[in-house]
Order: structure tokens, then C-alpha cells, then sequence
């Protein structure tokens, strides 16, 4: 349910193809994209799924303001001693996982992310805000998302009140059934320290545990190119000790039974189980349905497209020779009719010339 693909720019090393091999030998029936702050691969990602027979679920790892989207300035909830643990990107947004359960689901997620582009967008992040998810909510589940989330940044500055109330609201925005408490554990302190508290909350709303996997590549012996990849995207070198680099291990493709084994704890093995709950209200049905959008000409009665066409270049054609028309004229024409024809466009040339014709006899240029 969290993993980051190919186009999780410089960032994500998940490559299609291999990630849905990889889903077909562990006997994976679901499996969702949630790249950072963009759904440039969706298409691409649906319909690989769809070949190799795998529902896909399409998600965002989105960056959500810490206030207004269109407040342009960082923010800091905590005290200047906590630096490390407030608002990531020194103030300028936390995470949250965001997935479309439906067709409308999908278009609100587009929605979403193209506002957060045109009116969200600081630094490098198009930043979306309560505001529009609350306005555009329908068809989607979500999660209190990665250590990045607004949740576990209030309880690691230890604003355990604030943090109540930012699940309740989120969880009044997209239902109880499609609000989850996201569990993650890479081995890392970040992904722990709270857990508790994560818990708690969870416990008090009654919010499901969530388990996921950052998964940022398919195959664990992928984790070294993917760390050259992370030098690329910040212009260090490997050999940099000072360098960005993902702390703990496990960020690749797992299966079942390896998500299971990470943590014995009834709340994990609940997460782990919850997956499904998620999988099961998935519903691909119109995602990315093929539409003919083209207009339909109106054609005179006893022709059919292809034959009012063709009497129309017919027509053009004595207008344009009105002494007869050239014999090397009339064969170019009736290759590109040919052609046209063959390609399906009769009716696209109709339309064209429709509106070309109207705006010159009205003066138009």
C-alpha cells in the first residue's frame, strides 16, 4: 500500500515491469502506487497492473501543508530545541497517504494534486491542505501517513492533544471505515518513539492500525543502486559521509509472510491483516475508461460520414478548379480521402472544416 515507483523522482527505483513480476511470483492480488506529491504514472501504473493481473490501487504520498496551501511561509509547531522533529522540510509540509477507492475517487486525487501544482506549491512541494481534501474527499481512503505525518510530528514534539484532534478531523473528512492509523518499522527510532502514543490515539477514536512497507525498490539487493540514486537527486557522492541516506533496512517489495514476522504485537498483526480491508473497497470499474470525446457532425439524411466526406472534398474541389479539376489533383485527393478514411477521421475533418468554413464566411482570419 506504500510504495514508491519509478516516478517518485530520484527517489523511487520500483521499475514497473520488475514490481509486477515481483507481485505475480509472491501471489500479490493488490498493490498500490503512492509516489511523492505527483500521479504522473497512474496511467501507466493501471494499466501495467491490469496486464499482469493485478488490481492496482492508485494513491499519492501527498504533501500537505501544515496550514493554508497558500500560506508560502514555513511553520514550526514546536519549541526551536525540537527542530529535528517538527514540520518536515524545516516547516514546509508533512505527509499523508492518500488512495482512490473509485473512478471518483481517482478524478477527486486528480483534483487534488493539480491544485496543490497551481495553488499549493512551495520550494519544490505542491502542497495540498485540509481544506481541499475535506472539499474533495469523496471516493478515497487515507492514513496518518509515514514519521512525516501530521500525527506522529505532534506526538514527537509531544503535543499529544493537538494530535487527537488532527485524526478526528481527518477522520470526520474521509469516514471512519476509510481512515486508517499507519503503522511503519523499518528498525528505525523515528518509526518507534511514538508508537505508543500512535496507538493511543488510534485506541481513543477507534482508528484501525494500518501496517505498510516504504517500499522505495523491488528486490533487496537493490538497496545500493538505490542509494546512488539518492546521491544523484542531492549531488553527494557515495563515498560522503555526511550524505542523505534511508536510516534501517527493508524498504523493498516484501511479501506476506515477511510483513507478518516484523513484529509479533497484536496491534501489527491486525495491521497486517487490515490490508485487505483497504483492498476489498477497491472497485477499478470506469478507471481510465477510453471515451470517444469527438463531436459528432450532423450528417445529411441518405450519407454516411465516409460518403458526406467525400462529397464535401468533392464540392471543395469544383470550387477550388472551377474549370475542371487537374487529373494529378483529383488522384492526391482521393490518396488522401483513402487515407484519412483508413485512419478513422472522416468525421474529425468534418468538424474542422466546419468551423474553418463558418469563420470565413464571417470575416474571420
Amino acid at each position: 500500500l506504500h510504495v514508491h515507483t519509478q516516478y517518485s523522482l530520484l527517489d523511487g527505483a520500483a521499475r514497473l515491469k520488475d514490481m509486477f513480476k515481483a507481485c505475480n511470483e509472491m501471489g500479490m492480488t493488490h498493490i498500490a502506487m503512492s509516489d511523492h506529491g505527483n500521479l504522473h504514472g497512474a496511467y501507466d501504473f493501471f494499466h501495467s497492473a491490469k496486464k499482469a493481473g493485478v488490481t492496482p490501487i492508485i494513491g499519492i504520498e501527498a504533501y500537505v501543508a501544515p496550514e493554508s496551501r497558500r500560506n508560502k511561509r514555513k511553520i514550526q509547531w514546536g519549541q526551536p530545541h525540537q527542530k529535528r522533529d517538527d514540520v518536515s522540510g524545516s516547516g514546509g509540509y508533512t505527509h499523508k497517504t492518500i488512495w482512490a477507492v473509485n473512478r471518483t475517487g481517482l478524478h477527486n486525487l486528480f483534483r487534488l494534486s493539480s491544485d496543490a501544482y497551481a495553488e499549493g506549491w512551495l520550494q519544490k512541494w505542491p502542497r495540498m491542505d485540509k481544506e481541499t481534501i475535506a472539499q474533495w474527499s469523496e471516493g478515497l481512503i487515507a492514513s496518518t501517513g509515514c514519521p512525516s505525518g501530521e500525527l506522529q510530528t505532534r506526538l514527537r514534539l509531544g503535543q499529544f492533544d493537538e494530535a487527537v484532534k488532527a485524526a478526528s478531523e481527518y477522520q470526520d473528512i474521509f469516514g471512519k471505515d476509510r481512515y486508517f492509523l499507519e503503522l511503519m518499522d523499518h528498525g528505525i527510532d523515528i518509526e518507534r518513539r511514538v508508537r505508543e502514543d500512535l496507538l493511543r490515539v488510534g485506541k481513543k477514536l477507534g482508528i484501525p492500525p494500518l501496517v505498510t512497507n516504504d517500499s522505495h525498490y523491488t528486490y533487496a539487493h537493490e538497496a545500493t543502486a538505490h542509494d546512488a540514486l539518492l546521491c544523484i537527486q542531492t549531488g553527494k557522492n557515495l563515498s560522503d559521509p555526511d550524505r542523505f541516506r534511508f536510516d534501517g533496512t527493508g524498504y523493498y517489495l516484501k511479501s506476506t509472510e515477511e510483513m507478518y514476522a516484523v513484529d509479533s504485537s497484536d496491534a501489527w498483526q491486525e495491521g497486517c491483516a487490515n490490508t485487505l480491508l483497504v483492498a476489498e473497497q477497491i472497485d477499478t470499474d470506469g478507471m481510465f475508461e477510453k471515451r470517444d470525446l469527438m463531436p459528432k457532425f450532423e450528417i445529411p439524411e441518405g450519407f454516411t460520414e465516409v460518403t458526406w466526406f467525400q462529397e464535401e472534398v468533392r464540392v471543395g474541389m469544383d470550387r477550388r478548379y472551377p474549370g475542371g479539376v487537374p487529373e494529378d489533383r483529383q488522384k492526391q485527393a482521393e490518396y488522401e480521402m483513402d487515407i484519412i478514411i483508413q485512419m478513422g477521421f472522416p468525421g474529425y475533418f468534418l468538424v474542422v472544416a466546419d468551423f474553418i468554413m463558418w469563420a470565413k464566411n464571417n470575416g474571420i482570419a
